[in-house]
């Protein structure tokens, strides 16, 4: 078991890189901002709710594993054995003191362990009576998302604990419930529990899938192969009992006459935040962020400025880390009531008649921009070529191939190759291949949206 001390509770640091300068009447301001979180601060969860938070644990945490009963995980038999067998490698991966349950998921949810609408304390017991249960799991039955996320957050909401998580596998698509029902259950439960997805086998729909992670903050990814999943959930779990801090946001304040246009993450995923912003007083909002532990992430920030004359400059916006409404901390702190993480980042705006200066694009701007476009591109090339349009697929992944070439993302460039034949990757040529297995298309289309970082 990992042990943690009070002095791993992360201390939050701010970086902004940007070219501040602007032409005559320039209105675009650009940044990228480097959130970083090491350990060794006592801001976050423990200075928040010094109760959620134990000296030799560390942070109080619940983690509901939802695993897929439906009737195609017999199909083959191995893959419902590897899903038990994966669900068990991560319970072993909880640390004691941690809250669980698992739950099986088919076009009802139902509680696998321990029941009873509780969680379960991890420790020694309690994760052999967990691993037993999962013995008696079986296939059989439909697919519907929707109930089985309900029923985490029923239980998940029961624990009074910083970090609350969930690790979700399905292997089909959601074909007993409406995209709706989905889509209700996933905005109910966003900002409440975060939670990482994956996909085994090659008969669910990516867009599902991501879309569940992307709606609550967690990592999606496929598991082609079902003997990989004790790997996979083993390295999910670690990576969740490393968060330290949770509801963390991004809060731009902005002067008047200002306009945020967008705020996306930009590595390790790009993931838009621009539509999940939440008023937070005068000419200031938050932008949900999820849980933290030792990492860094990036975000690119475009806000709309007043028109200016040469020589002058201004504060474009204010960048800071809170938690919303102390998230965490006991009952009774007031409705409003914000912990600041103390980190903090300006952008800046200043014109000038200097043309090399104000038409340079900082190059972590342009890094990121490219690589948000990578994601893009892909995912219209993958459409296109469904669709039926292999014309407007092979320009598109053309263009992928090219932009994955100049920012080094290796890794996309690699799951590319299994789509095109790659002619010549500075300038994009590529031809379709006439065969693609499922497991290469989907998953190039799963991990499209994963970043390379800039070199600083």
């Amino acid at each position: 078991m990992a042990n943690f001390s009070k002095s791993h509770v992360p201390q939050f640091s701010v970086d902004v890189y940007q070219n501040e300068y602007l032409p005559e009447g320039g209105r675009e301001v650009n940044a990228i901002v480097t959130v970083t979180s090491t350990g060794g601060g006592t801001v976050g969860s423990a200075a928040a709710a010094p109760h959620l938070y134990s000296p030799s644990q560390g942070p109080s945490a619940a983690v509901a594993i939802m695993v897929d009963c439906s009737g195609s995980m017999d199909y083959p038999p191995t893959k419902m054995r590897n899903a038990r067998d994966a669900t068990a490698a991560a319970i072993d991966t909880l640390r004691d003191g941690v809250h669980f349950s698992v739950i099986g998921g088919t076009h009802v949810a139902k509680e696998v362990y321990p029941g009873g609408g509780r969680l379960a304390v991890a420790d020694a017991t309690t994760r052999e009576q967990a691993k037993q249960a999962l013995r008696r799991l079986s296939a059989g039955g439909g697919t519907a998302i929707g109930t089985w996320l309900r029923l985490a957050d029923r239980l998940l909401s029961s624990a009074d604990v910083a970090i609350r998580h969930g690790i979700l596998l399905t292997d089909g698509r959601n074909e007993h419930e409406t995209p709706q029902d989905l889509r209700a259950a996933l905005d109910d439960c966003a900002g409440r529990f975060t939670c990482d997805a994956r996909g085994v086998g090659t008969d669910w729909e990516v867009k599902e899938v991501t879309g569940i992670a992307s709606a609550l903050l967690g990592t999606a990814d496929i598991v082609a192969d079902p003997t990989g999943l004790a790997t996979d959930f083993t390295q999910m779990m670690e990576t969740a009992m490393g968060k330290e801090v949770a509801d963390v946001a991004l809060r731009l304040w902005t002067p008047v006459g200002t306009a945020i246009k967008f705020v996306k993450q930009v590595a390790p995923t790009v993931e838009d935040l621009t539509g999940r912003r939440t008023e937070a007083g005068p000419r200031a909002g938050d932008y949900p962020t999820g849980s933290w532990g030792d990492e860094s992430r990036d975000y690119h920030v475009c806000v709309e400025v007043p028109a200016a004359n040469v020589g002058q400059e201004m504060l474009a916006a204010r960048v800071s880390l809170v938690i919303p409404q102390a998230a965490g901390a006991p009952a009774g702190g007031g409705a409003g009531a914000v912990q600041n993480l103390g980190a903090q980042g300006l952008v800046k705006a200043v014109w000038t008649d200097d043309m090399a200066a104000s038409t340079s694009i900082n190059p972590q701007v342009a890094h990121y921009t490219g690589q948000a476009e990578l994601a893009q591109v892909i995912q219209q090339g993958l459409d296109l070529r469904k669709a039926g349009d292999m014309d407007g697929a092979t320009a598109k992944l053309g263009r992928a191939v090219q932009l994955a070439s100049a920012s080094g993302n290796g890794d996309t460039a690699k799951l590319l190759a299994k789509v095109v034949d790659v002619v010549d990757a500075t300038t994009g040529t590529v031809r379709l291949k006439a065969k693609v297995t499922d497991a290469d298309e989907m998953t190039l289309e799963t991990r499209s949206t994963k970043t390379v970082r800039v070199k600083k």
